[in-house]
């Protein structure tokens, strides 16, 4: 089966190659000389980059959609739920609707995963096309071992709480996680968010993870702890790369951010106080600046 899109304004319906329907939203000329492509976090959707796009360049064509399992998409079939399928979707949605041109790809979280699983499993298509990179609060590896922030006792209940978390994702056989947004919204802004943080986002990031589906949701957590994709980085040795992280960030901590840089030692590495792991929400001027700059080189 081929992949094929169907077009609703701005808005498309992409079916991968497994027949799996995915939601994109393209904006932007459709002749522009680059396409940048926004690959959204774990949980969340493409609405994630809403701060974002309004600061980016006019004249730049911005690809976003949302992964099997999330947002509006449809959800993984038995056994889609990894990362590699994620940069194969990202590979076919490529092909379709960018077939020509410059690329820039950015990636929040899961999404920098799914652009270092590209590197691994496409790495003819990276090298010829890509010609920039940015990774938002994301990891190359040890995912298996989070803590989140916590250290000591409480870092080991804590590891085992996110596994215990994902094991039950996994189980549930709802559409959708069975939780009030009110009851939800602490536990989002506690995890994900660092100092000074606003009502509105933490809605918009709660609103997402209620729209996930729970089963793809806890497989891609599965797959997310087998996460080792530091030799895959050398594919993009060379390539403008620019690497953030909140000194905050619970999910995705700073020294996930510095092994990136250590495989990438031309990157640029990006530290932000007091940031946690939503950058697109926290950090939403800084980060557009320098997704600007790559689509500009």
């Amino acid at each position: 089966m081929t992949a094929t899109v169907r077009r609703r304004g701005t808005d498309r319906r992409f079916s991968t190659s497994d027949g799996t329907v995915l939601h994109v939203d393209a904006s932007g000329p459709r002749d522009a000389a680059v396409t940048l492509v926004l690959v959204h976090a774990w949980t969340q959707d493409h609405l994630e980059w809403d701060p974002v796009l309004p600061l980016l360049p006019t004249g730049v064509r911005v690809l976003r959609y949302d992964h099997r399992g999330h947002g509006w998409s449809e959800p993984a079939k038995p056994g889609t739920a990894t990362v590699a399928q994620l940069a194969d979707d990202l590979a076919e949605l490529i092909t379709e609707l960018a077939p020509e041109g410059r690329l820039v790809l950015a990636g929040h979280s899961m999404g920098g995963m799914t652009v270092m699983a590209l590197a691994e499993r496409h790495p003819e298509l990276v090298e010829s096309r890509v010609d920039g990179v940015a990774f938002i609060a994301t990891s190359c590896c040890d995912m298996d071992r989070l803590t989140l922030g916590l250290k000591g006792r409480a870092g080991r209940v804590a590891a085992r709480v996110d596994k215990t978390f994902g094991r039950l994702l996994n189980r549930w056989g709802t559409d959708h996680v069975p939780i009030p947004a009110p009851l939800a919204r602490p536990s989002v802004k506690w995890l994900a968010f660092g100092k000074k943080v606003r009502r509105a986002d933490v809605r918009a990031m709660t609103e997402q993870f209620l729209r996930a589906h729970p089963r793809s949701v806890g497989g891609f957590r599965d797959s997310m702890s087998d996460h080792d994709r530091r030799k895959a980085l050398a594919t993009l040795r060379g390539t403008p790369t620019v690497v953030m992280v909140g000194d905050r960030d619970r999910i995705t901590p700073v020294h996930h951010a510095r092994v990136i840089a250590e495989e990438l030692p031309d990157a640029e590495f990006v530290l932000f106080p007091g940031a946690g792991h939503e950058l697109t929400y926290e950090r939403t001027r800084e980060v557009a600046k320098r997704l600007s700059r790559l689509v500009a080189n």
